[in-house]
C-alpha cells in the first residue's frame, strides 16, 4: 500500500526506483510540458496537464447555488476536490471514501487558494465553481500541475457562463501557474520528479500569478537548514519556471474555446 506522504512531498514511496542524476535536461529546466484544453467534453471547463510523467485530469464544474455560509450574499464560490487514482502510482493504493487524508485535504485547499486568486472579487452571482483534480499518473508534482491545470480549466468556466448568459463578464483578472523546486546534492533543481524529490534536502512548490506576483511559496527544510543565498536561487529558478507555464498557458487559452456538449 502507498505511503501517504514521503518527506512531506507530492509523491508516494512506490511510485517510482530512486535514481542519483538528473538525466536529460539541466538544472533549471521544467520537465515536457503539455496542456490539453477540453479534455473533459460535459465539464463547462478542463484540462489534461502532464508535467514529465505526471499527468492530472482536471474538470470544472458550475453548479448554481453557493455554500450555506455564502447565500444571501449575492456572491460567488470557486473551490477545488483534488484525488489519486488507485493505480496513478507502482502499486495500488486504497481510494479515500470514508475520510479525506491529511495529504489530500492540504493540497485541495492549495488548489483552491490558488485558482481563487485568479479573481479580484466573487460578485459575480450565487454560482460555485468546483474543479475537480484528479490524478492519473504521478512522477512527482502533482499539486503544481494540479494548480496549473486547474487555471485553464477555472477560465474556460467562467466563458461558459458568459457566453450561455449567466453572467455579463468573466471575473478573472489572471492566470496562476505552480512549479516545485528544491536542493538535490545542494544544487538548485526546478520541477522535481519523484526520484529527485524524495532526495532533496529543501523541498518547496511556487505558485504565482501571471502578473509576476507569488500567491503561494510552501518550503521545508527535509534535512537541515538552508541559507538565504540558496533560497534566492531556488526562487529565481522558479520564476522563470513559471513563466514557461504562463507563457503555454496564455497560448492555449488563446484557441477558439472547446464547447462542452
Amino acid at each position: 500500500m502507498a505511503d501517504p506522504t514521503v518527506n512531506g512531498s507530492d509523491v508516494t514511496s512506490d511510485e517510482r526506483p530512486l535514481l542519483s542524476t538528473r538525466v536529460g535536461r539541466a538544472n533549471d529546466e521544467t520537465r515536457p510540458a503539455r496542456l490539453e484544453r477540453g479534455a473533459v467534453p460535459y465539464a463547462e471547463g478542463s484540462c489534461l496537464v502532464s508535467f514529465g510523467e505526471t499527468s492530472v485530469l482536471c474538470a470544472a464544474s458550475v453548479e448554481t447555488g453557493v455554500p450555506g455560509w455564502r447565500r444571501g450574499s449575492g456572491e460567488g464560490w470557486v473551490t477545488a476536490e483534488y484525488s489519486m487514482l488507485p493505480r496513478a502510482t507502482k502499486t495500488r493504493s486504497s481510494r479515500e471514501r470514508q475520510q479525506i487524508g491529511g495529504r489530500t485535504q492540504e493540497i485541495q485547499r492549495l488548489v483552491g487558494r490558488s485558482v481563487r486568486a485568479m479573481l479580484d472579487d466573487f460578485r459575480f452571482g450565487e454560482f460555485t465553481v468546483k474543479v475537480d483534480c484528479d490524478v492519473l499518473q504521478a512522477d512527482g508534482g502533482t499539486r503544481t500541475a494540479a494548480i496549473t491545470g486547474a487555471c485553464v480549466a477555472v477560465h474556460d468556466a467562467f466563458t461558459w457562463m458568459v457566453q450561455t448568459g449567466r453572467i455579463p463578464v468573466s471575473p478573472v483578472r489572471r492566470r496562476v501557474a505552480a512549479i516545485s523546486i528544491g536542493l538535490v546534492d545542494d544544487q538548485p533543481r526546478l520541477d522535481l520528479d519523484y526520484e529527485e524529490d524524495v532526495r532533496a534536502g529543501v523541498d518547496m512548490n511556487v505558485v504565482m500569478s501571471s502578473e509576476g506576483r507569488f500567491v503561494e511559496v510552501q518550503g521545508t527544510g527535509e534535512h537541515g537548514t538552508f541559507a538565504r543565498e540558496q533560497l534566492d536561487a531556488l526562487l529565481s529558478i522558479a520564476v522563470r519556471g513559471i513563466e514557461t507555464l504562463d507563457a503555454m498557458q496564455l497560448r492555449v487559452l488563446g484557441e477558439p474555446f472547446p464547447q462542452p456538449r
